[in-house]
């Protein structure tokens, strides 16, 4: 199975929550070269921070072994920012998720390395009773084919998910039948389908009720592209990956309303 999630780390504005990782050898958790690298960049950083630490493992060994290699991971992490830091970034917590939680499967070593991490949640300080709204796209049926630019994100418009599960709301069938439309008059076309979730600010991702799977953002982008390949879409042309949470529409959520706003997936123009 491929990667179902990308994690990545970039310049940041801060509109939204981002994401690093750094990852450690087979049964240890001692920190790499090119870990502290990453982490030192971390500490330079000047904005208003908070940092949320989590620990990860693959799937050897016992359970309770496994807690306590991925609260060694978070710890060992936290130590280093902590000599590093300064007054503006706050580590606000440090958690070690055993391997309950895994973003990939286990089937190759790449991805059992890819498990074996500790993940850094980065937000800017917000002030007391601050809403921050994310980026929004305009309607991918806005304007045509021709007019539009190779990676260029748009928002597929009243396709939003039940919570906790990859099954999109009645409005969303029409929206996804013309998308499906369009993909077989434009045949050039490729994609990414983005899925992202709500509410989940302790975890990257959040839990598929239905598949018991701890991947939900990229669940919801899959089943889009499921519905997509059975109108008769070449997978070839449909990519799917997951965000979890790093770019809600709505932040913090205060109502259903903008619960079900950031349970959504955005379409990225890949080729035309």
């Amino acid at each position: 199975m491929k990667i179902l999630v990308l994690l990545f780390f970039c310049s940041i504005s801060f509109k939204s929550q981002m994401l690093t990782s750094v990852y450690f050898d087979y049964d240890s958790y001692t920190l790499t070269k090119n870990s502290q690298r990453k982490l030192d960049s971390l500490a330079q950083l000047k904005s208003n921070l908070k940092f949320k630490i989590f620990g990860n493992c693959d799937i050897s060994g016992s359970s309770e072994y496994n807690k306590v290699l991925s609260e060694n991971r978070a710890a060992a992490v936290s130590k280093y920012l902590k000599s590093k830091i300064k007054n503006n970034i706050k580590l606000e917590s440090v958690t070690g998720l055993g391997k309950e939680k895994q973003i990939n499967d286990n089937s190759t070593e790449e991805l059992r390395g890819k498990n074996r991490r500790v993940d850094i949640f980065i937000d800017r300080i917000m002030g007391d009773g601050e809403i921050r709204s994310g980026k929004t796209f305009e309607s991918f049926f806005s304007r045509k084919i021709s007019e539009m630019k190779v990676k260029d994100t748009f928002s597929l418009p009243n396709v939003n998910f039940m919570g906790g599960r990859h099954i999109w709301l009645p409005k969303g069938n029409k929206v996804l039948e013309k998308l499906a439309d369009i993909l077989k008059n434009n045949p050039a076309l490729e994609v990414e389908l983005q899925g992202h979730i709500c509410c989940d600010y302790e975890n990257f991702d959040g839990e598929d009720l239905d598949l018991k799977t701890f991947n939900l953002s990229f669940t919801r982008a899959n089943a889009i592209r499921e519905f997509l390949e059975k109108r008769g879409i070449s997978s070839g042309r449909i990519k799917a990956i997951g965000l979890g949470h790093l770019n809600p529409v709505a932040y913090p959520e205060r109502t259903e309303e903008d619960f079900v706003k950031n349970r959504r997936v955005e379409i990225v123009l890949l080729k035309k």
